[in-house]
């Protein structure tokens, strides 16, 4: 079977960060996803990663001629369509939403910046960090006597960001499919962390949490939410929230010191950290697993990227897929009649010719491209492209 999204046509406008993660989705759900590159990608790289996977490229000049009337005949039967410049770039460049929606009425225009379309950050340059600081959410992670830590590039861009557009163009495919009218979809970095951090902020309107790092349940103040170290050097996480799940993880470690007896006493938890901490550095992280692993006492080992490959949990989900020699995460989430599946690493521009034929290109018309700098013949032989 086929993911969910088979049938619908997408065409993403290369990029990096959450607009590629966003194709990535959907392309992992079943649509068709047809990636413009550029001809000289230059910072770009090219693609060839693993976030790239089940996409078709075609390698174009936009500032050659004929460029432009490609990806406008692209769009013609395109469903939606994916951009990440910074806002108006893709107005200069002729493929503005005025002008893509009078070319196709129903077409979905996903834009994707950090700051957004609008507003006074709206033309800077940023990045994650800097869409995450703006939100609250960057000055919430990290050591209380240290700057804040910035995550990895999870939170903002590609949770905030590529999976917001993600539901964004799903939500509005849905509706073309009843209206049968296309919109543009505004997906900004820092709005989206803003709504994820939607629990955080009614947590502080009430008064249960406060701005200062480590002083929280969830921010590693309590000693029974975070990580500790072991003899080997390596780490476990515990978690147990639930007042049955902390007596679990008392009973199973054998902890009787009196500081533990109220869970929520704000005032012990340092005495309570410190001891957790020897307690943990007593034994290695595998004497660890043996003891609390697959137990109520919310237990995991902190594994590396190479270490979660092969851990036996990932393995018996079938959490990580290998196309074309590398090895990466599988599609997600899970779906019982329609299941979502990796594709292939493209290669940039591998598909051009093909794609120019299935939108009525001849031999003549490609040739033209070629000799104009818009397209470029692949390995020096485009006959070996063309479709028999």
């Amino acid at each position: 079977m086929k993911g969910p999204l088979q049938g619908f046509k997408v065409l993403e406008m290369a990029g990096i960060g959450p607009g590629p993660f966003c194709a990535m989705m959907l392309a992992d759900m079943g649509a068709e996803v047809i990636r413009v590159d550029r001809l000289h990608p230059g910072f770009l790289g090219g693609g060839g990663t693993t976030i790239d996977r089940g996409r078709r490229s075609i390698a174009l000049d936009v500032k050659k001629p004929g460029a432009i009337d490609i990806i406008l005949r692209l769009l013609k039967t395109a469903d939606a369509l994916i951009e990440g410049f910074r806002p108006g770039v893709m107005e200069r460049l002729g493929l503005g939403p005025d002008v893509c929606l009078q070319h196709n009425p129903r077409l979905v225009y996903g834009r994707m910046t950090g700051w957004g379309q609008t507003g006074p950050l709206a033309q800077a340059a940023g990045h994650d960090v800097n869409y995450l600081s703006i939100t609250g959410a960057l000055n919430a992670m990290g050591y209380a006597d240290r700057p804040p830590t910035p995550p990895l590039h999870l939170v903002g861009d590609l949770g905030g960001g590529g999976m917001m557009l993600a539901y964004g163009i799903v939500c509005a495919l849905l509706e073309a499919s009843r209206s049968g009218k296309g919109q543009v979809i505004d997906a900004a970095v820092c709005d989206g962390v803003a709504t994820l951090a939607s629990a955080y902020f009614g947590m502080v309107a009430q008064h249960k949490w406060t701005t200062q790092r480590e002083a929280n349940t969830l921010d590693g103040g309590a000693p029974f939410y975070g990580c500790y170290a072991c003899s080997d050097g390596r780490f476990v996480s515990i978690g147990p929230i639930e007042p049955q799940f902390y007596e679990r993880l008392l009973a199973l470690c054998k902890i009787e010191n009196p500081a533990f007896k109220d869970q929520w006493d704000k005032q012990q938890w340092p005495i309570m950290k410190e001891a957790m901490t020897k307690i943990f550095a007593s034994r290695t992280r595998d004497e660890w697993c043996e003891l609390l692993e697959g137990t109520d006492a919310c237990f995991a080992p902190v594994l590396d990227f190479d270490e979660a490959l092969t851990y036996p949990h990932n393995i018996a989900r079938q959490s990580f897929v290998t196309t074309d020699g590398l090895t990466h995460p599988a599609p997600s989430p899970r779906l019982s009649r329609t299941p979502a599946s990796a594709g292939s690493i493209p290669k940039t521009g591998g598909d051009t010719f093909s794609l120019l034929q299935e939108h009525g290109y001849t031999r003549e018309d490609i040739a033209r491209l070629c000799e104009a700098g818009t397209i470029g013949p692949l390995n020096g032989q485009p006959e070996h492209h063309f479709n028999k």
